[in-house]
C-alpha cells in the first residue's frame, strides 16, 4: 500500500517513545522508507541505534554531523510525509513560534509535505492554554493530529487527554495520508456492512450464522486508508472497530435495514459484505421455551430483502456492491442477484471452498460486473479488499 512512500518519523523527548519503536517497525514492514529524526532529549530515553535498526536506516539527530549539513534541507523537500511521534508541549511549541534550533525543527521549516502529530505530554499540559494555542496555531497551517488519549501517564491514572495514541492508529492515520491524495475515494461517503444478524425464537435462542465481519471490516479498514468517510454498520461481531470508522451496531435484519437506509441517500458508495439471517421465526417466544425428548417445530418466515426495501434512498450515481455465498451454480446466482438487485458488482465466494467463506482470514472470490468477470486467487480478506476498492475507484 505504501511501497518505497517516504516518511520522516521525527521524535521528541516523552516517555510515549516506546510505542514509536512499534510505528517505525510497522512503516517499514509495509514498505515504506524511514527516516528517523531524534531530538537531544529523545536520545536520552531510546538509544538511535533502535530505530536504525527497527527502519534499517541511519538514524539523524544534530544539524552538525559531519556530511550532514543540509540534512534538513533535503530530507525536508524529499519526504512525502513528516509523522511527530510523540509531539511533546515543547516541540508543538517551537513548531508554532518557528523556531528551528535542532535538526528536526529545522526540518520542519523547511518541509513541503503534510505533517501528523501525535502529542504526548501530561493531561494539565496539553490542557494548558499555551498548548491548546499553539494547536490551533499549527492546525491553522494544515498540519493533521491524532490523539491524545485517555489513559495511564508516567506520573499515575488519569480521566483527561494527554496520553499518546497507540501504535496502530498512528500508523493508520499515516497511511490514510499517504494514499488519501492519489485515490478515487478521497472524501467519499462509503457505507459498509459487515457480520452476521440474529433473529430471536425466545429470549435465549436465536437465527444466526457463523459470518465473522472479518470481510466487511477489512473493506471498512481499506476504504479508510483511501481517504473515504467510512460508517461501518456491524452485527454481533467480536473483531476491533477500524481506526477513523464510525460504527453503527445492529443485531437484526430489520435493523440492518434501518441503518442502511438511514445513511444510504449520503452515501456515494454500499458496500453489502454483511451476512443477515435470511429466516426469522414467525413469533418470538416470551419466555424460554422447554427442553423436550421430542422434535421441536419453528415456524419460519423470511427477514426482509436490505437491498429491495432502500432503493428508492439510492443517491443517483452511487456504486452499490453485493455479496454472494453459494454453495453451487455460483456464477449463475451471483449474475441474477447482480441483475435483481441493480448492484453494479458482486463479489462471489463458494461455501464449500477451502480458506474462504465465513471464519477465515483468507478468501478466494470472483468479482462480477455488468460485463467482466474478475476470478482473483486465494489470498487475505484484506487484499480481496484493496481489489475491490481497486475496481469501485474505477467504477466511480
Amino acid at each position: 500500500m505504501i511501497a518505497d512512500r517516504r516518511v520522516l518519523v521525527g521524535v521528541s523527548g516523552g516517555i510515549g517513545i516506546y510505542k514509536t519503536c512499534n510505528v517505525v517497525r510497522q512503516l517499514t514492514e509495509a514498505g515504506a522508507a524511514v527516516d528517523t529524526v531524534m531530538t537531544a532529549s529523545a536520545a536520552e530515553f531510546v538509544r538511535p541505534v533502535t530505530f536504525e535498526a527497527l527502519s534499517k536506516r541511519p538514524v539523524l539527530t544534530s544539524l552538525w554531523e559531519r556530511d550532514q549539513a543540509l540534512s534538513h534541507i533535503h530530507l525536508g523537500q524529499s519526504s512525502e510525509l513528516i509523522l511527530l511521534a510523540p509531539a511533546t508541549a515543547n516541540l508543538l511549541a517551537k513548531a508554532a513560534c518557528g523556531i528551528a534550533d535542532d535538526l528536526l525543527t529545522a526540518i520542519l521549516l523547511a518541509a513541503k509535505a503534510p505533517v501528523l502529530a501525535a502529542p504526548a505530554m501530561n493531561d494539565r499540559m496539553w490542557a494548558n492554554p499555551a498548548t491548546r494555542h499553539n494547536v490551533s496555531k499549527l492546525s491553522e497551517r494544515g498540519w493533521k493530529f491524532v490523539g491524545p488519549a485517555v489513559g495511564d501517564l508516567a506520573e499515575g491514572p488519569s480521566s483527561s487527554p494527554g496520553r499518546m495514541v497507540e501504535p496502530d492508529e498512528i500508523v493508520a492515520n499515516a497511511v490514510r495520508l499517504l494514499r488519501a491524495p492519489s485515490s478515487g475515494l478521497n472524501g467519499k461517503r462509503v457505507l459498509v456492512t459487515a457480520g452476521p444478524t440474529r433473529e430471536k425464537i425466545d429470549p435465549v435462542r436465536v437465527i444466526t450464522n457463523p459470518s465473522s465481519g472479518l470481510m466487511g471490516y477489512a473493506i471498512a479498514a481499506a476504504a479508510f486508508s483511501r481517504g473515504a468517510d467510512v460508517r461501518l454498520v456491524t452485527g454481533p461481531s467480536q473483531l476491533p472497530v477500524p481506526h477513523g470508522v464510525e460504527v453503527v451496531r445492529v443485531e437484526t435484519t430489520e435493523e440492518l435495514r434501518d441503518a442502511v437506509g438511514d445513511d444510504l441517500d449520503r452515501s456515494d458508495v454500499l458496500v453489502m459484505a454483511a451476512a443477515p439471517a435470511d429466516y426469522r421465526p414467525r413469533s418470538e417466544g416470551d419466555q424460554k421455551l422447554p427442553k423436550t425428548d421430542g422434535a421441536v417445530t419453528v415456524e419460519l418466515e423470511p427477514t426482509v430483502d436490505v437491498l429491495s426495501a432502500t432503493a428508492d434512498k439510492r443517491r443517483d450515481g452511487a456504486i452499490i456492491v453485493g455479496f454472494a455465498l453459494e454453495s453451487e451454480d455460483g456464477f449463475a446466482h451471483a449474475r441474477q442477484k447482480l441483475k435483481r438487485k441493480k448492484l453494479d458488482l458482486v463479489v462471489l465466494n463458494m461455501a464449500r471452498e477451502p480458506g474462504s467463506g465465513f471464519e477465515t482470514t483468507s478468501n478466494r472470490v470472483s468479482i462480477i460486473g455488468k460485463d467482466d468477470v474478475r476470478e482473483l486467487q486465494k489470498m487475505t480478506k484484506l487484499e480481496v479488499a484493496e481489489l475491490l476498492l481497486d475496481q469501485v475507484e474505477v467504477l466511480l
